[in-house]
């Protein structure tokens, strides 16, 4: 097949005017030089920037960026950048790796930026690939590498939380209004998966108010605002957080109500309705208990007025059967009428008169 080739392709060369082919020759040649001129042309620019200033990057790396859909002007400047700060000792910033954290969908001037101001503050370790892990992790690095060499001042409570302060009280009751500010730098090793601001924030108004409330009396506490600082601080409360805490600052401290006073006073008012509510309780069963006894009294009247019900009858029948005289009564009537007699006198008050039985 290949050899069929060849002669097919040589019978049709041969069957070419010698001029016609010189003339394709040419324009095939024209072409190649106009598409390496076009290729010089545009990336002159950027080239000639690299070589002077020792970037390192070629012409077909240049095309290498068109093809992949990477922009040269961003990648050249971000290297010509890195490499006059003097960041060409890190092994892994390339041509290659800008290219790849560009398509990753990174921010690679940020990134460069980042790495840049890492190195001017010379206190500071960050290689390229924790640069751009916490730029692909969705964390502003250039903001972190600045909160690190330029400690942050964060209200605690935060300005648009809408508390003025934070509230705690002392165990004598007293309340005591608290403003602070936390000085915090950032932690380049820790601010992937580290916590945020919000985490410090409250972190350090629970120190604060467990600081407060393990005081004995408030006036210890506005003798000496340091006390709650060291004792928040005390507390390793910037662990597995984005920052590291410098130093906790109490800027005001108020005296608030007596929050220990007015909870006694509920706590008494609370007592006096239970004391009521069982007072009434047994006013209650007194008087259910005076309503049974009068009940019980109406009861034995009842029953005494039965008893004195059947006393006719019984004398009757005794009358009857001759146990009782008709002397025997009258004797009975004289001693009721001198019972009741001496009754009188004595609801009156007079004095009665000595009386025997009469007939």
């Amino acid at each position: 097949m290949f050899h069929l080739f060849l002669n097919t392709a040589g019978s049709m060369l041969a069957a070419i005017d010698p001029s016609t082919l010189a003339l394709i020759g040419a324009a095939v040649v024209l072409i190649v030089v106009m598409a390496v001129l076009l290729v010089f042309f545009t990336y002159f620019n950027l080239w000639i920037q690299s070589v002077l200033t020792g970037a390192g990057i070629t012409l077909l790396n240049l095309l290498g960026m068109t093809f992949r859909k990477v922009n040269p002007r961003v990648i050249v400047k971000a290297k010509i950048m890195a490499v006059q700060a003097g960041l060409g000792d890190d092994l892994d910033l390339t041509c290659m790796a800008l290219d790849r954290h560009y398509l990753a969908g990174g921010n690679v001037p940020l990134v460069i930026r980042s790495l840049v101001a890492a190195r001017k503050a010379k206190t500071i370790k960050l290689t390229f690939r924790e640069a751009t892990s916490i730029d692909l992790a969705g964390r502003n690095v250039l903001e972190a590498v600045q909160t690190s060499v330029y400690p942050k001042v964060i209200d605690c409570p935060a300005k648009g939380s809408g508390r003025e302060s934070l509230d705690a009280v002392a165990k004598n009751g007293i309340q005591l209004k608290v403003r602070a500010r936390v000085t915090v730098r950032a932690n380049l090793q820790q601010i992937i998966g580290g916590a945020t601001e919000e985490t410090i924030v409250a972190r350090v108004g629970e120190g604060i108010v467990s600081a407060i409330g393990s005081a004995d009396d408030h006036r210890q506490v506005l003798a000496s605002p340091d006390l709650i600082s060291k004792a928040v601080l005390a507390r390793r409360l910037d662990s597995q957080t984005a920052f590291e805490i410098v130093s906790i600052d109490i800027a005001d401290i108020d005296v608030g109500d007596n929050i220990g006073a007015r909870l006694q006073a509920d706590q008494a008012e609370a007592d006096m309705r239970v004391a009521r509510a069982r007072a009434e309780g047994r006013r209650a069963m007194a008087i259910a208990a005076e309503q049974e006894m009068i009940a019980a009294i109406e009861e034995a009247r009842a029953k005494a007025v039965d008893a004195e019900a059947e006393v006719p009858r019984a004398m009757a029948d005794a009358f009857r059967s001759g146990k009782l005289g008709i002397l025997d009564y009258y004797r009975m009537l004289n001693v009721k009428a001198d019972t009741e007699m001496r009754r009188a006198i004595a609801g009156t008050g007079v004095p009665a008169s000595p009386k025997g039985g009469g007939q």
